[in-house]
C-alpha cells in the first residue's frame, strides 16, 4: 500500500503518522478520541481491535510509557503500515503487529496469537455499516473498514469479551444510531456500562457514542455528559482542543471513576 509521504502529526505532534493514501479509510477524530477514551495504569496490556494504520494503540503507547501495546490488523497492507508507524515512533520496544480478522474462529484467533484474558484495556472501532444496506465504496480498503456483514457486530464484541482479561476494560467508539446495537451486542458480558454522546456542535444532534464497560461487572449502566467537538465558529471547543493533544481522558471527564 502506498502511504502518504510526511507524516500526520497527532497529539500535538507528539505522534507521528504515515497513512493510507487521500480517499482511502483515514484515521481522524474517532480514533484520537478512542485513543483518549482512558487514562491507562501503568503496565496495561492494551489491545487495538482493528487498528488499520495503529493511531489508537500508538497514541495508547504514548499516553502510557509503561504499557504494552498489541495492535491487531486483517489487511496485511495495513498492518505493514502499521509497523512502519511503530518504527517511526520508536516504539519497537512496547508495541507490536498481529494479523489476525477478529470475527474468525476462536482456534483460528488463537493461532493468530490472540489469547483469551489477556488485555487490560481493549479498544475498538468496529466498522460502522452492514453490507446490504448502504453503497459500499469503490475502493477496497476504504469498503473492508466501513462495513461487514449482518450481524457481524455481536460477533465483534464477543471477541472484545474473548481477549479482555475478567475486570479487562472496554472501550469503543461507534454511530450514535447505533447504541440499541451496541448494547445488545455487549449483552451480559460487560457491565458498569458508561455511554458518552458526542455532537459536532451543540445544537445538533449526536453523530457518535463512546462507549465503555467492565468485563464480569455487574455494575449499572450511567449516561455521561455529551462531549461537544466544535464551538458555533468551527473551532475546537476546550474539551475537544485538549483530548486532540492527547490530554486528559474522554471517559473519566465529567465523573469520579
Amino acid at each position: 500500500m502506498s502511504a502518504t509521504a510526511d507524516p500526520d502529526l497527532v497529539l500535538g505532534g507528539r505522534l507521528r503518522l504515515h497513512q493510507p493514501p487521500r480517499g482511502s479509510h483515514r484515521a481522524g477524530t474517532d480514533a484520537v478520541l478512542l485513543a483518549t477514551l482512558f487514562r491507562p495504569r501503568a503496565g496495561s496490556v492494551i489491545l487495538d481491535l482493528g487498528a488499520s494504520s495503529g493511531l489508537v494503540g500508538l497514541a495508547c503507547a504514548l499516553r502510557a510509557p509503561e504499557s504494552r501495546v498489541v495492535l491487531v490488523e486483517r489487511e496485511p497492507a495495513l498492518a505493514d503500515l502499521a509497523r512502519r508507524n511503530i518504527a517511526e515512533n520508536g516504539l519497537e520496544d512496547r508495541v507490536e503487529v498481529r494479523e489476525a480478522d477478529i470475527l474468525a474462529p476462536a482456534a483460528v484467533r488463537r493461532e493468530a496469537g490472540l489469547a483469551p484474558d489477556s488485555a487490560d484495556i481493549v479498544l475498538t472501532n468496529p466498522p460502522f455499516l452492514e453490507a446490504g444496506r448502504h453503497r459500499p465504496s469503490p475502493r477496497d480498503g476504504k469498503a473492508s473498514a466501513h462495513s461487514c456483514e449482518a450481524g457481524s457486530l455481536e460477533a465483534w464484541l464477543r471477541t472484545c469479551a474473548d481477549v479482555a482479561r475478567p475486570g479487562g476494560r472496554l472501550g469503543l467508539i461507534h454511530r450514535a444510531d447505533a447504541l440499541p446495537a451496541c448494547l445488545d451486542a455487549l449483552g451480559n458480558r460487560f457491565g458498569s456500562l458508561r455511554v458518552r454522546p458526542v455532537h459536532a456542535r451543540a445544537e445538533r444532534p449526536a453523530i457518535r457514542i463512546l462507549v465503555s464497560g467492565v468485563k464480569g461487572s455487574r455494575g449499572p449502566f450511567r449516561l455521561l455528559p455529551p462531549l461537544v467537538l466544535e464551538e458555533g465558529d468551527g473551532r475546537f471547543t476546550p474539551e475537544s482542543a485538549a483530548l486532540h493533544r492527547g490530554e486528559g481522558a474522554a471517559m473519566e471527564m465529567g465523573e469520579a471513576q
